[in-house]
């Protein structure tokens, strides 16, 4: 039996591959919005894309898998950090890559 914690946890994750000018950014803003979690994502200039997210564990576990089986997107790599959470963060956003 998966164990479900009500507590938010805050993953910050790096990721590699054909991920950009392939909708990666609105598209896990779409997958966050309907687990109901909150955080951001944006382009960074070499090729990667960087995305905090935050919500129950099991949630975002769902975020990920969700993210990976896109047939659009092809992620090579990923890095998780796991972060404290944000208290005051409400929604998931697209940021600009300068942010």
């Amino acid at each position: 039996m998966e164990e479900r914690s009500e507590h938010p946890v805050r993953w910050h994750i790096v990721f590699e591959g054909d991920v950009q000018f392939v909708g990666f950014r609105y598209t896990a803003r779409l997958i966050a919005r309907k687990l109901g979690l909150s955080g951001w994502v944006k382009n960074l200039p070499d090729g990667r894309v960087d995305l905090a997210v935050q919500g129950p564990v099991s949630d975002l576990r769902r975020f990920l898998l969700q993210m990976k089986s896109q047939p659009h997107i092809h992620i090579s790599r990923y890095t998780i950090t796991v972060l404290d959470p944000d208290p005051a963060e409400r929604r998931f956003s697209v940021r600009d890559t300068m942010e």
